[in-house]
């Protein structure tokens, strides 16, 4: 399986994704502030895995901390949870994760600071090997929507990449590869950092699933001719009435879906709902740089005087959305996360 994330020789280890698909390589981390800037600048990108990321950045706080007391370790530890939450602000597994190893940290206050650490380290490990479980029963329940001879359409990518392994939205395409259902997968390029055509058909690959690559702007035509039996996609904040953030360019995709009649299914885990937010509405919208669109593979494709507007995720609203696919089973329109 494919392991972005892990955690070897008092190091946390990256599989650097922005240099996929031409090379594999694993970049090694000792500072929190160093885990953060990962997370900044899309070495480890995919809401799950950013909280999985977050946590061990936790743990290397910890571990660089010169307190000789609780009350300082849990000074630092605050400031490396502000670092961290500053990266991303659309999701939510981030803050999910940090506020897991807050509790964490409060609750054993008490103990001697080596046995603290180490209970930090053992909660960090649990969030990474929950996420692998929790995929795989994701993937099996959405395994179960997918027709015989499915060819299925996916945007940017929620794969293994995109988690601590498996995977959501590719957890059940894979889920349902493994029962023979898939016929080929549609893998949008996920304009502007091409999450699609670099990652997600890489992981394509890797897994033997026939799949096929098509620019964003495809995507309604291979729909209008039939060849398209369902999409799922992955997300990165789900508000409590069912309206979900995800990559650019989904929305137009659950638009497009919802015009052709075809089910549009959101994979994601259960930690993904935040309830504190009623609506989409309230979700923040991480904008990125502009030479993200100005430039594509390093090549100037627009003058650099142009202004860019380069929201990273859109939201979809709620009766665009089939069902919201979780390792606790399939929730349907109107939504109610129980």
């Amino acid at each position: 399986m494919i392991a972005p994330i892990r955690w070897e020789r008092d190091r946390l280890l990256l599989l650097d994704q922005t240099l996929l698909p031409v090379e594999e390589r694993t970049r090694e981390y000792s500072r929190w502030s160093d885990v953060a800037e990962a997370i900044r600048t899309l070495v480890v990108r995919g809401a799950p895995a950013i909280g999985c990321a977050a946590a061990f950045g936790i743990v290397l706080a910890a571990r660089e901390s010169l307190a000789e007391d609780a009350d300082g370790l849990l000074r630092d530890l605050e400031e490396a949870e502000k670092g961290l939450a500053a990266t991303r602000p659309t999701a939510v597994n981030l803050f999910w994760a940090l506020d897991r190893m807050r509790g964490v940290a409060h609750a054993e206050r008490a103990r001697p600071l080596p046995a603290l650490r180490a209970r930090l380290l053992a909660e960090a490990q649990a969030i990474l090997e929950e996420d692998v479980a929790g995929n795989r029963a994701l993937g099996a329940h959405g395994a179960s929507l997918v027709p015989e001879g499915a060819r299925i359409l996916t945007h940017c990518n929620a794969g293994a990449l995109a988690t601590a392994g498996y995977g959501t939205a590719m957890g059940v395409i894979r889920a349902a590869h493994e029962r023979g259902r898939v016929a080929m997968v549609w893998v949008d390029e996920t304009r502007p950092v091409m999450q699609g055509s670099r990652l997600t058909a890489w992981e394509m690959v890797k897994e033997g699933i026939p799949h096929r690559l098509i620019s964003d702007v495809a995507a309604g035509f291979v729909m209008k001719r039939g060849e398209v039996d369902l999409v799922v996609t992955g997300a990165d904040r789900i508000a409590s009435n069912g309206d979900t953030a995800n990559k650019i360019g989904t929305y137009s995709v659950a638009v497009l879906a919802k015009h052709h009649g075809i089910p549009f299914y959101i994979a994601a885990p259960f930690s993904t709902i935040d309830r504190s937010i009623p609506s989409g509405a309230a979700i923040p919208i991480e904008e990125r740089a502009g030479d993200e669109v100005r430039r594509t593979g390093g090549r100037q494709t627009a003058p650099l005087e142009t202004p860019v507007y380069n929201p990273a995720f859109d939201v979809t609203p709620a009766e665009l959305i089939a069902g919201i696919i979780t390792e606790r089973g399939v929730f349907r329109f109107p939504y109610s996360f129980t």
